[in-house]
């Protein structure tokens, strides 16, 4: 269901709280569901299969660290001259 698509619902702060399994139903059943606070729009209610369709679908982890930096090229060798010897004793 498109945002577009459906007129949204507006619900006082209040009754969003005391009625929210219905407004959770009614964003799935029928679409956003706005809230408002003293007459202004503060949130909205959407279907989770709305919400990922805006966000572009599931986050792929494995996509994620793919597409990263390509990390062949850096250098991780430690410089050896500044390391140095320490003495832990004959218990050790």
């Amino acid at each position: 269901m498109s945002v577009h698509q459906v007129e949204a619902t507006k619900w006082q702060l209040q009754e969003a709280k005391q009625r929210f399994s219905e407004v959770v139903r009614r964003a799935h059943d029928e679409g956003p569901q706005i809230v408002t606070r003293h007459g202004q729009d503060v949130a909205v209610i959407i279907d989770m299969d709305e919400y990922r369709q805006l966000k572009g679908g599931e986050p792929d982890f494995k996509e994620f660290l793919l597409n990263g930096p390509d990390l062949s090229e850096l250098d991780l060798t430690r410089d050896q001259s500044t390391m140095r010897e320490i003495d832990l004793g004959d218990d050790w």
